[in-house]
Formats: C-alpha cells, structure tokens, sequence
C-alpha cells in the first residue's frame, strides 16, 4: 500500500508540474502574439514591395516570397485569434501557441536560408553588372585598335575616331538607361498626369506598334520615384501576351489586391470581378497589364476596387467604354530618330563629323521612327564600311510592304539585319523564335538544342549569343557565374523582343508547312493547329518543331510524320501532358526540351514516357517542372543519350531499387538536378554509369552521397551547391582522379573536406563559400599540385593562404557576405 502511495504520489507530482508547465505557456500566449504581430508587420511590407515593384523575378524567387508571403498571412491571421481569444480557455490557449510556434519557426528558417541566398545572388548580380562595364570598356579599346588602321563610313580621317571611342565609355552605359528620354518625356509627363492627378481615370491605356517602346514606358512610370511613392510601391506589373492563363493572372491580380489591404479585412470575397470596397479606407494601388492582345481578355482582368489605377498597355486601341482615357505612343520626330539611331551606330548622340550625313539620314528615313528598328539597324551597321551602307540602304528602299500593315512593312525592312548575319548565326536567331512570348530561355536549353543542330559546342554559343546580342536581336539576362565553364547554365537567360521573336516566325513560315525548317506554334492553343491537321497526310520536313498548348490527352494528339526533325520543344502549360505519341514518328530526333510554364508551385504529371524507348538517335533531354511518377521499364535503353537536366522536377525513385540507370543510360556523361527537392538520395546505380562526367545536383535535400562515387572514374565536375541537408563527401572522392571541379558552396551542414582529397590529383578548382561547419582543412590539401583556385569565405581563407606556400600557383578568392536586408527596401 504504501509502495502504490509513494507511486501515486510521484505521478501526481510530475502531472501537477506539466499542468504548470502547460499554464505558463498558455498565459505567455498572448504577449508571444503581439510580438510576432509587430514581427510579421515589419518584414510583411518589405516582402509585398519586392514581389509588386515591377521588377521582374526568376520563377524560383517567386515562389520563395510567395510561399513566406503566405506564412506572414497566416501568423498575422493566427495572432488576430490569439489576442481574441479568452485568457482562461487554457486549452485553445495552447493549441493557438503551438501553431505560433509552427509559424515562428517557418518564418525563422526563411529567414536563415532561402532569404540568404537571394542575398548572395542580388551580390554576385552586382558584381557582374561592373564587370561587365569593364569589359565593355575593354571591347571599346579593342574596336579602336582595329578602326585605326581602316577607313569607315566616316572615311576622311580616323582621328574623330578616337574622341568617338574615349566618349563611347563614358556616354554609353548611362545613355542606355535612359533612352526613355528619347521623344518619350511627353508621353511620361501625360501618364503621370493620368495616374497621379486624375481621379476620374481609373482605367488608361497605351497603345502603339510593336517596338515602339509602349513597355519601357510603362516601365518607366512604375520605376519613377513620385509614382512609387504615390502608391506607397504598391505596384504590380503583370505580362498578359498572346497566349495568356486567364486564370492565373486573375489570381495574381486577387493576392495582390487582398495583401494590399492586410490591415484591413484580409477577405476580398470570391466573385470576378472585384468591384466593392469591404475596407474603410481607399490605399492606392496600380495594376500595370502590357502586351494586352484581345479585348475578352481584358475584360476578364478589369478590377473595381477604389484606389485601384489600371494601365493597359497593348498594340490595339480598344474602342471600349472600359477605357476612361488612352495614350497614343507616337513614333519617334527625325530628330530624336536621328539621336537614338547614332547611339546605336556610333555610340554618339549626334551624326560625327566627317561622315555622309545624307546616307545615315536616308537610312534613318526607312526606319519610320519606330525606336526598335533603329536600334536593330544600327547595330547592324555599326563598324562597317561605307560601301555596306549603301547596299543596306538600298535593300531597305526595296522593302515595299506586302499589305497595308506598317507593322508588316517594318518588319520587311528589320529582315535586312537579319539577311547579313552568316548563315550558323542567321539559323541561330530564328531558332528563338520557337520559344513563347514574354519567356526567358535557359542558355542550357540553347546550348542542346544548338550543339545537335549546327554542331556548335558551348565557347561557341557563347559567341553567337553575344553577336546577337550586340547586334540588339536578344538581351543577356547573365548570372555572375556566366563565362565560366565549371559552373551550371540553368540560371543564364536569354530574352527576345516580341517584335523580333515575330519576324523570326515571319521569316520561317514564308514557305509551305510541310516545307518549313521549323514548324512553331506562334501562340498557346489548346490542341494542334488546324493548319498542321489540313497538311498532316505529308510528311512534315522541319527540323525544329515547336508546341506550345496546355493539358494534352493521348485523344488530343493527331498522326504525324518527322522524318527530318532533330529538335522537339513542348511549350506546356498544364499539371497533366501526354507526351506526343508522334515522337516515335522522329526516328531523327536528338534533343527534346519540356518546359512547364504553369504559373505555379505545381509541376505537370508527366505520361507516356515510355514513347522514348524509340527515340534511338535521342542524344539530350531537358525536362522543367513536371512530375515523373517511375521511370518506365525501358525494354530498349537510350543507348545515345548523352544529357539529362531535370529542373523543379518531381522523381520517384524510392520504390525502385532494382533501377539500374547504366543499363537505362549507357552513354550519359551529364547529369543536372536543380530545385528537385523531393530528391533526398541518388540511386546507387548511377555510380556504375562509367561515362558519367558531369554530375550537378543544385539546391536539393538530398542528404548523401552514393558511398561508390568514387567508382565514376572519367567524372570532371562534381557539383553540389546549395544542399543544405548534406552532412559529408563520400570517401570514394579520393578515387576520382581526373575531377577538375568540385562546388560545395552554400552546403551549410557540410561538416568538412575528406581527409583524403588531395588523391584528387587532377583538381583545378573547389569552390566553398557558405560552407559554414567547415572549420579546418585537411593536411592532403597540400598535395593539390594542380589547383589553382579556390572561392571562400574569408574565416578560413587564411588556412588557404597557408597552403599557397606549398602551392605557389593557388589564387584565393575570398567572397563578402552582406547579410544585412537593408537591400529589400531598394
């Protein structure tokens, strides 16, 4: 008895100290909520102006800021109750604390991860924008030194060509920035006026041909500090274009209206469209719509809510009563022409002195003022004789439009940039126009597509682009890594103009359908055309074809021939896609690229796989945001197949261990994952894959290593970066003696380098920056004879500085962290 007492008695004593326990943190509850009230409102309006300033973010970011914009939604809602809730329901009390906590914790580790990578990447894009301003200073001396010796259009002498050079560095970058001030300050001041002054226009449109700077505008006023601050930046820029998810843009448009109004009433209801006002005041807000084509679209964006200002910027000039006010976007006056034309071709805002003024005015003349046509004609005439004046001059005298379209007629006369490149370059630009509209293009995607083409390989690629792009017919979107070839390409993008992405399609679809090199989808459309179904009884002889539809069921696609086709890019916009059954009907096919557009954190389930088992020449495959269930018994192996990148894909592997990728991939010798974060462990197969040379698995949770990599005896480049759940390096890297590159960086639970790594005789570079646990270096690092640089942070750069003692030829390079969020108010 009394041992049962004693027992009794401990029980009670350990439940009264959990009830006290349990109390305290129930009474705590409340002053925890106001904190994190005045927490979430703080960071909250930071979050909101980055995602709504106008400024354009990867997809990736978006979904960062979208997924702790939500969180902050939550904690704000969840501390509402909190502080609502009565101070004696201890139970709801504790219930309210431990979802806080949840919250808390989800707001923390947004805030010690993703949050620190978009801070090294805003870093390294700053680092790049000035080296690429000394570069271009480089480029100008270079481009001097080849004039002295010539004579060019300016022809009497080349000494002006010097004074031109030295201003070229000077005049150049900030002319750029601010060519909206080209006979575009009229147009500002009458938008402004529109958006800030009249409270009678809720809904104001611009309008102009293609190329005439109808976005830049539009983007200027978003950028103009007395809009920002009118509207307290709470702007948003939304791209509509030709083929738009009405759906998704409707949903943008709802966020952003429903954030925007946090303090008030966080419930905007669920009808379309928002037309009343549950808030008690007015905030003011501009939606920006651009490249609006249609008229039932828009209407389907038009929003009612007050303080709420639309800017619709479109090429059509819509007679509706949905429009309070329009501005029409005038051509550039010869004057301003003439400006901008000499900028481009001379990097002057003026004709130079000694040049044949009557020439570059004709030539200015064929351009009708549109400001894209002068800046594409420039510079495709910028260094060139004069005698390849005249001949351009005359070809775009002989541009006589086709119809009474004047944006048919120029894009006849923008052909002739087009018609001088060389023919592998010429093929290069029309090959862009097999991407949608208004969507960057990964240079990893080019550099396939290219290398199977036109057998071209990535030096190379890198040169074209850059041709083209100095020639104005595409923008670099670079990352800071851009140019070195250790490093992954999926974050380099190309973006092209809509004008030039259509005389691209203009240019390829003058010859019959069944003839064209390449077969593209100018716009999104829910199923094949009925051109390709008019034509499909003959083979198709296009090498490139392109498709660009939404959810596609095996029903949904018809019979046809590719005998010719090497390239097939499905544009998709869907969270289910059969794969073309058509593909088997390719015996040529050599890369494939998959690129989910969907405008969401959801990935496309992929079916059909299997229909590759046939594609025995398929040398490249390239797949983004879509779901692979399993991988299909292949019962014959892609024998060919060289590259495999999968980009915010979705595998499941866990419930095939019997996979065995060297029989699947006899051949590959690149693997790229990035963002696959259900991806938690390679297949150990993939170590028996001997020709695997590149392994990059990118931002990923995978936790290990396979314990056999060392088995991957022709790997070069070994690439881990940003796989926070990564603890160590398989032992079997000290058997990889032709790795040239390792990249660690941002492994944050990295405890440290093998003991043996420096058996990895062929060595060249390690990078490691973020590498946070790794606080010594092994003694084999000394034995890295060919070594020569290694990225770090600056606590243990110094131990590397040690090592260049035994390695004279190592350059340390030391990378600055700045984790201060300062920069989120820019």
């Amino acid at each position: 008895m009394a041992v049962t007492d004693f027992f009794a008695g401990e029980i009670a004593t350990e439940l009264f100290k959990m009830l006290i326990t349990i109390t305290r943190k129930a009474c705590l509850c409340k002053p925890s909520a106001e904190q994190l009230l005045v927490s979430i409102e703080e960071l909250l309006p930071i979050i909101e102006e980055i995602k709504y300033s106008g400024v354009e973010l990867t997809a990736t970011r978006q979904m960062h800021l979208d997924v702790i914009s939500r969180a902050l939604h939550d904690g704000h809602e969840l501390a509402g109750k909190v502080l609502a809730s009565s101070r004696w329901n201890v139970y709801k009390n504790l219930q309210l604390s431990r979802k806080m906590d949840k919250v808390e914790k989800k707001i923390s580790r947004f805030l010690r991860g993703p949050i620190q990578a978009h801070i090294l990447a805003d870093v390294h894009h700053a680092r790049f924008e000035s080296t690429e301003r000394f570069d271009r200073i480089e480029g100008s001396n270079r481009r001097l030194e080849q004039r002295l010796g010539s004579m060019k259009i300016g022809g009497s002498g080349g000494g002006w060509w010097i004074e031109e050079a030295v201003e070229k560095i000077g005049v150049e970058e900030p002319y750029e920035g601010d060519l909206v001030k080209v006979g575009m300050e009229l147009g500002k001041r009458k938008i402004k006026e529109m958006v800030l002054d009249r409270d009678d226009l809720v809904v104001i449109g611009i309008n102009g041909i293609g190329g005439s700077g109808k976005t830049t505008l539009a983007m200027e006023i978003c950028r103009d500090d007395e809009v920002r601050s009118y509207y307290s930046n709470k702007i948003l820029f939304l791209t509509v274009s030709q083929s738009p998810n009405v759906e998704q843009l409707r949903q943008r448009i709802f966020d952003f209206i429903s954030e925007s109004k946090i303090n008030g009433c966080s419930d905007i209801g669920s009808q379309w469209p928002l037309q009343f006002n549950p808030w008690n005041t007015v905030t003011p807000m501009l939606l920006v719509l651009d490249d609006v084509w249609t008229l039932p679209v828009l209407n389907q964006l038009i929003i009612k809510v007050p303080g709420c200002k639309i800017l619709v910027v479109s090429r059509i000039k819509f007679q509706s009563d949905l429009l309070n006010a329009t501005h029409e976007l005038e051509l550039l006056r010869e004057e301003d022409a003439i400006s901008l034309f000499c900028h481009t071709a001379f990097g002057k805002t003026e004709i130079p002195p000694g040049s044949d003024e009557n020439l570059i005015k004709q030539i200015v003349e064929k351009c009708k003022g549109l400001p894209l046509a002068l800046k594409v004609i420039g510079a495709s005439l910028r260094d060139q004789p004069e005698t390849y004046w005249k001949a351009a001059k005359n070809r775009l005298s002989r541009a006589q439009p086709i119809c009474d379209s004047h944006e048919t007629e120029l894009l006849n006369r923008m052909k002739l940039s087009i018609d001088y490149l060389s023919d592998k370059v010429r093929d290069c630009f029309l090959d862009l126009g097999s991407f949608p509209e208004d969507k960057k293009i990964p240079l990893d995607v080019l550099v396939n597509i290219w290398t199977e083409l036109h057998d071209i390989d990535e030096e190379e690629t890198f040169a074209i682009l850059y041709e083209l792009s100095s020639k104005n017919l595409l923008t670099l979107v670079k990352d800071s890594r851009v140019g070195d070839s250790y490093h992954s390409k999926c974050e380099i993008l190309v973006s092209q103009h809509d004008v030039l992405r259509d005389l691209a399609i203009h240019m390829c679809s003058l010859e019959n359908v069944n003839q064209r090199r390449l077969l593209v989808m100018p716009r999104r459309e829910n199923g094949v055309p009925k051109e390709w179904e008019r034509n499909s009884d003959q083979p198709f002889l296009a090498q490139i074809v392109s498709v660009h539809t939404g959810e596609m069921r095996e029903m949904d696609w018809l019979k046809m021939e590719f005998p010719k086709a090497e390239v097939l890019i499905l544009n998709i916009d869907s969270t289910d896609y059969f794969l073309p059954p058509f593909i088997e009907n390719m015996p040529k096919l050599r890369a494939l690229v998959l690129i989910n557009y969907l405008n969401s954190t959801k990935t496309a389930e992929l079916h059909n796989l299997s229909v590759l088992s046939k594609s025995r020449n398929l040398r490249s495959l390239w797949f983004k945001k879509v779901t692979i269930p399993q991988l299909p018994k292949i019962t014959l192996p892609l024998t060919n197949l060289r590259k495999i990148s999968l980009i915010l894909c979705k595998i499941d592997i866990k419930d095939q261990p019997e996979l065995d990728l060297s029989l699947l991939f006899p051949r590959l010798t690149e693997l790229t994952m990035d963002h696959c974060v259900e991806m938690t462990k390679l297949p150990s197969s993939i170590c028996q894959v001997k020709t695997l040379k590149s392994l990059s698995i990118t931002n990923c949770e995978i936790e290990e290593l396979p314990s056999d990599l060392g088995k991957l005896l022709f790997l070069q480049i070994l690439r881990v970066y940003a796989c926070p759940k990564l603890k160590t390096l398989p032992s079997g890297i000290k058997d990889l003696i032709w790795l040239e590159h390792i990249d660690i960086s941002q492994c944050v639970a990295l405890h440290g380098l093998n003991d043996e790594i420096g058996r990895c005789a062929s060595l060249k570079e390690l990078d490691m920056q973020e590498c946070l646990q790794i606080k010594r270096l092994p003694n084999s690092v000394a034995w890295l004879r060919s070594l020569r640089r290694v990225i770090c942070d600056d606590e243990i750069a110094w131990q590397w500085e040690e090592v260049t003692k035994e390695l004279p030829g190592l350059c340390v390079l030391v990378t600055e962290q700045n984790h201060d969020l300062e920069w989120l108010k820019e």
